[in-house]
């Protein structure tokens, strides 16, 4: 990490004081990402060793911000040693807010909102910032081309279907991906496709979007990004939502390019397959080949959406192998256990006030943990903080400057994760965690907030939070 912090040092004109690895930020990347602080500034440091891919990303990063994108702003790099600086922004992707605003089928304004500014912005990545798009930086390759989309579909059939033990005829197989294939490229394929424009690669500051991880980026169809937003799998969007955003992307599409809507529908769920294959090609490889068994929590959202392709569509080709593939995925004993690990425990978390009565427990399971926060540095006592909460980023700022609330924090994640795993062994159903402070507006807030965070994405978890005091002045902010 020195050399990061020699970035920092250099950018700054000061020591960085801090330097803390992100948590989830590896995914299936493999960089090193890390927070470095001095002072009140920060920013994000990334060490990976593949030197085309940085400056991949480098090089897209300053064209699109020339082209006001809301992209990270570099701040320095040293390519010699697989390393750059970014701008720091923040701590909420839209996986997570999408995630804290929801329950179940039902998803909050303000989430559905976010979503519409995203699917907004689309368009102007690909059609506005790639009309002069330097394209000979690509890596692995300058199109979404027969190549690319070989290496997906094989992907799959390598590091998922036959790992997964799934049954498949292979030269029927190779024949449906021909044909595929044929039929992909039969769009127009002469636009930026971003390749992982999905919810974890996006950030909300403020509540508007920022934009991560395009490095992959290439010429390709307009059809693939939206299909990766929308049928990105944890993320679970409800159909019908699914289809009024895509309208709604179709509608700002038509503002940057004349295009007909019936020509973008006849390719879009070929598309859609394709990028789920994909999704699926990583998750085997990730989880199955290197035993990384968080990535297969993915497999049972994946699945869900192949049946709902299945019910509700019909493509323009016959990819008779392929569908019989993805029945026999649908009847696999071993996928289908991953799928009943995917269910089970919900925890609920509060936050309260001490002043009125403690949450109850409508599960019937006794109130599970309630966590005095009174001992913890209260922001509550500042002035600049009295109108805030702890969902704000100067509060959250604030406490995580404290060393007694980590201590806090990390002894709060020690108890909560062993009762999850015993509870999930049991066969459980319900976990209460309430926090208490003397208001309920700040120091239970944050940590049920960093509570479910933490939580959030566990296998055969679902979260639901509740801000008991904040639902009292502003219904908006309840998170249940």
């Amino acid at each position: 990490m020195d050399v990061l912090k020699q970035l920092f040092e250099q950018h700054y004109r000061l020591p960085a004081e801090d330097v803390r690895p992100l948590q989830g930020q590896l995914g299936g990347s493999g960089r090193a990402i890390v927070r470095l602080a001095g002072g009140n500034l920060s920013a994000i440091g990334i060490l990976y060793p593949i030197r085309e891919e940085n400056v991949a990303f480098l090089e897209f990063s300053r064209h699109f911000r020339r082209h006001g994108l809301a992209v990270p702003e570099i701040y320095a790099e040293d390519l010699s040693q697989g390393a750059y600086l970014e701008e720091d922004l923040g701590d909420t992707t839209l996986f997570e807010f999408l995630g804290g605003n929801r329950a179940g089928e039902v998803i909050a304004p303000q989430a559905i909102e976010a979503y519409r500014k995203v699917v907004a912005v689309l368009p102007r990545f690909q059609v506005e910032a790639g009309r002069d798009l330097n394209y000979k930086v690509c890596y692995p390759r300058g199109r979404f081309d027969r190549q690319s989309i070989a290496w997906d579909l094989n992907y799959f059939k390598y590091y998922f279907l036959r790992l997964a033990g799934v049954p498949f005829n292979e030269q029927a197989l190779e024949h449906d991906f021909t044909r595929l294939t044929k039929f992909l490229l039969g769009a127009n394929h002469d636009y930026f496709l971003y390749r992982d424009f999905q919810s974890r690669n996006v950030m909300l500051r403020d509540g508007q979007p920022f934009f991560l991880d395009y490095q992959g980026g290439r010429k390709g169809a307009l059809q693939y990004d939206i299909a990766s937003l929308l049928y990105d799998g944890k993320a679970d969007l409800p159909p019908k939502l699914r289809q009024e955003l895509l309208d709604y992307y179709l509608d700002c599409l038509g503002s940057f390019i004349d295009f007909k809507r019936e020509a973008f529908m006849e390719h879009y769920y070929a598309y859609v397959y394709v990028r789920i294959l994909q999704a699926l090609g990583a998750y085997g490889f990730r989880g199955f080949y290197e035993r990384k068994a968080h990535f297969l929590q993915s497999v049972p959202y994946a699945l869900k959406n192949l049946r709902w392709l299945a019910q509700a569509v019909k493509l323009p080709i016959a990819l008779p192998a392929l569908m019989d593939a993805l029945q026999a995925m649908s009847a696999s004993e071993k996928l289908q256990g991953l799928a009943s690990s995917a269910e089970g425990l919900t925890v609920r978390i509060f936050s309260f006030s001490f002043h009125r009565p403690m949450p109850t427990d409508e599960a019937g399971h006794g109130g599970g943990f309630v966590f005095d926060a009174r001992s913890l540095p209260n922001p509550g006592r500042e002035e600049q903080f009295k109108t805030l909460t702890g969902k704000d980023a100067t509060v959250i700022e604030y406490l995580n400057r404290e060393a007694s609330v980590h201590q806090y924090l990390a002894n709060v994640l020690s108890l909560v994760d062993a009762s999850v795993s015993e509870y999930r062994r049991r066969g459980f159903k319900n976990l209460m965690v309430s926090f208490g402070c003397t208001g309920g507006q700040h120091r239970s807030v944050y940590l049920a907030e960093q509570l479910a965070k933490h939580l959030r994405g566990t296998s055969g978890v679902e979260v639901a939070v509740r801000h008991i005091e904040l639902e009292k002045t502003d219904p908006e902010k309840m998170d249940k």
